[in-house]
């Protein structure tokens, strides 16, 4: 997919709803496979943290497909969630997010951390964008890309 037709539009409070069902769908595969998926827990976990001035909807052809969080922290960014709906997932829209996440790091001089589920296919994806494993814990993988 071509990166010019995707948006990344600020959320707002009342949104929260909307991107816990889109996180939920689409989780809900790795955490099944794990055997941890709760949607109730899940719900809760992303409300709890839920920051709109962080948040920015993931916009193709005009639909919302995903959405991305990205959190300043001291001396570093962090990748705190990026999401695509499972019928979106495929089309090169995760990597064309990513890209731009990765410029905005960059233009900052700072480097990008992340977390990924155990076993989801998102570790792949963030080792194939350069991202280096610094720490797993029992459900989680922590990756770091530095900016050079």
């Amino acid at each position: 997919m071509d990166s010019t037709t995707i948006a990344l539009v600020a959320a707002h409070p009342d949104d929260a709803e909307q991107l816990v069902a889109l996180r939920i769908a689409a989780m809900r595969d790795s955490l099944t496979r794990i055997g941890r998926f709760d949607p109730q827990r899940a719900r809760e976990r992303f409300l709890s943290g839920y920051s709109p001035a962080h948040t920015r909807h993931i916009e193709a052809g005009g639909q919302r497909v995903g959405f991305v969080v990205v959190r300043p922290q001291p001396n570093a960014l962090l990748l705190d969630h990026l999401y695509i709906h499972p019928n979106s997932q495929g089309q090169g829209l995760g990597a064309s997010v990513l890209a731009r996440i990765i410029d905005e790091a960059r233009a900052q001089a700072l480097p990008l951390r992340v977390g990924a589920l155990r076993d989801s296919d998102s570790n792949r994806f963030y080792l194939r964008h350069g991202f280096k494993l610094v720490g797993q814990e029992e459900f989680d993988n922590y990756y770091l890309l530095t900016m050079q």
